[in-house]
């Protein structure tokens, strides 16, 4: 007999939980959003009629009205620790969008939360799971990755966040969780609208490029110490981008999503969650970007990276 899918709330109902979240919780298996909330009442009106669920301006609403297992943060980056608390005060372990707070010191407070959070790098799930099988046992890397976007092209609601904050964190973890290891120091240059960051870890050395002003394109190139290539996934530009657009079936991110959603599902069943990022692992990667900014201010001097306690 099959079980009954997982009943989950969605908070925030921004173009994400629009245009990712709202197909991807169709196609996943195992789960389903009965309850969105949202502020913005057209917002989470239209949301939850896509979804069939109903619709609560604030998270205490939802939870006071609508039994759940789980609960799904897609809200901006200085609202998910209050919302994981409040999910953790009622025995939820949230799953949390990325960046899972601000700074380190917020990602720290979440990841001591009981139950702790899970955190949304949707990437282990697109490229992270391609590449990771072509990986190496053992033996040093070198990572070069690029994520560019127009942040006009997805006519976010928001757009507050900087190209440290908003993009790189999604490779910061997709290096640390190929290479199984732990950062050490970085060194790094910012405007608003993009990002370079080097850091090295136990086992690479990573190359970072983020721009929130250019077309979209996504390059993982990596190679061993002695300069073989070892795996590599492309994404974007023009070309591709055009050949994307035509191509069948579900959007990389939806496809991504919709196997993030299936994880956590079985991480609430006390299943094998695969690739799902935990809490510390969230931590580690704000902890890198910390030191990037620390790095940033003092002209792009070598910094160490501090407070990291997962790999």
């Amino acid at each position: 007999m099959t079980d009954p899918p997982l009943r989950l709330g969605l908070v925030g109902c921004g173009r994400l939980a629009e245009l990712g979240y709202v197909p991807a919780a169709r196609a996943a298996r195992g789960i389903e959003i009965v309850a969105v909330s949202d502020p913005d009442r057209a917002r989470r009106g239209l949301v939850a009629a896509k979804l069939g669920a109903s619709a609560h301006a604030r998270l205490g609403e939802l939870l006071a009205a609508t039994p759940l297992d789980g609960i799904v943060i897609c809200m901006p980056p200085e609202q998910h620790e209050e919302a994981a608390g409040i999910a953790a005060q009622t025995d939820l372990a949230a799953l949390v969008e990325t960046p899972p707070a601000p700074d380190a010191a917020g990602a720290l407070r979440m990841a001591a939360l009981t139950p702790a959070p899970w955190i949304a790098f949707n990437r282990r799930f697109d490229q992270g799971l391609e590449l990771e099988r072509k990986m190496p046992s053992g033996g040093g890397l070198e990572l070069r990755m690029v994520l560019h976007d127009r942040r006009r092209s997805s006519r976010p609601l928001q757009t507050g966040a900087d190209a440290m904050l908003d993009l790189a964190p999604h490779l910061v973890d997709l290096a640390l969780f190929l290479t199984g290891s732990l950062p050490l120091a970085v060194r790094a240059g910012a405007t608003r609208d993009r990002a370079g960051v080097v850091f090295a870890t136990t086992r690479a050395e990573v190359q970072i490029e983020c721009a929130t002003n250019r077309p979209h394109h996504e390059l993982v190139e990596i190679r061993s110490a002695d300069g073989r290539r070892v795996a590599g996934a492309e994404r974007g530009g023009r070309t591709r981008g055009a050949l994307a657009r035509l191509a069948p079936g579900a959007h990389p991110v939806v496809r991504a999503l919709t196997l993030q959603l299936e994880a956590y599902g079985r991480a609430l069943r006390g299943e094998d969650p695969g690739p799902l990022a935990t809490a510390g692992e969230g931590a580690a990667v704000m902890c890198v970007l910390d030191a990037a900014r620390r790095s940033d201010a003092l002209g792009g001097d070598t910094v160490a990276v501090e407070g990291v306690t997962v790999a």
